[in-house]
């Protein structure tokens, strides 16, 4: 592992985990719309605790943990267990909100990759079979040569930004509660990370039943802001 970050894979690393990225993460909440509607969310306290357990033992890590399996089949060059790996998170999608927001922003991601002249002809595929972001990320990480370190925490600090960012809209917070909520995450956030990188297969599960329940919940919600 190198001690430091090039300069170049940092700037890199800004750009694809940036809330500028055309993907549409701003317009999910992944249930805390739900949760929030129904009162059981309510401060910044009780985010923080969604988020941590989520971090932990939620969905979150079983994407992060694939992500890192899309990069380093892309680094060994292969292309099937890309795809395997694709189709295996298409299935371990317990709703079809989640399904449908990974493959959006995954599809807007590799169109985006397409555009920039980044994605490999071996991946022409996944234009046609679907891409989630996962796997997307992966592979604009592995192509601008980002270690997998650092590429694991901009992943993950890419959701907690857009999770923090629904609630400081939804609770709602102030902006400089949500700030505070992403300092206090980041051990939670790099731990997360040391743990993931070295998940073995036969431990690619989660305890997301509750994330599931509110999104279920949300795909009915009168009023809603966000689209998930």
């Amino acid at each position: 592992m190198k001690d430091k970050i090039e300069p170049f894979a940092l700037l890199h690393l800004l750009q694809l985990a940036s809330p500028a990225l055309p993907v549409g993460a701003y317009s999910y909440s992944e249930g805390i719309e739900a949760l929030v509607e129904a009162s059981n969310l309510d401060d910044r306290n009780a985010l923080e605790t969604w988020m941590v357990q989520e971090l932990q033992w939620g969905a979150i890590r079983v994407e992060a943990a694939i992500m890192v399996r899309a990069y380093r089949a892309h680094q060994a060059g292969e292309w099937q267990t890309v795809s395997d790996w694709n189709h295996w998170l298409s299935a371990a999608r317990e709703t079809e909100e989640l399904r449908l927001q990974s493959l959006q922003m995954g599809r807007s991601l590799v169109r985006l990759l397409h555009d920039l002249h980044l994605l490999e002809e071996p991946y022409a595929f996944l234009q046609q079979e679907g891409c989630h972001f996962a796997i997307a990320f992966a592979l604009a990480a592995a192509h601008w040569q980002i270690d997998l370190q650092p590429a694991m925490l901009g992943y993950l600090h890419s959701w907690a930004m857009n999770l923090v960012n629904a609630g400081v809209k939804l609770i709602p917070l102030g902006q400089t509660a949500g700030q505070q909520l992403l300092l206090h995450l980041q051990p939670v956030i790099q731990h997360a990370a040391e743990a993931i990188l070295t998940l073995p297969d036969e431990d690619l599960t989660s305890c997301s039943w509750g994330l599931s329940l509110a999104s279920m919940k949300h795909e009915t919600q009168y009023s809603r802001l966000f689209r998930s």
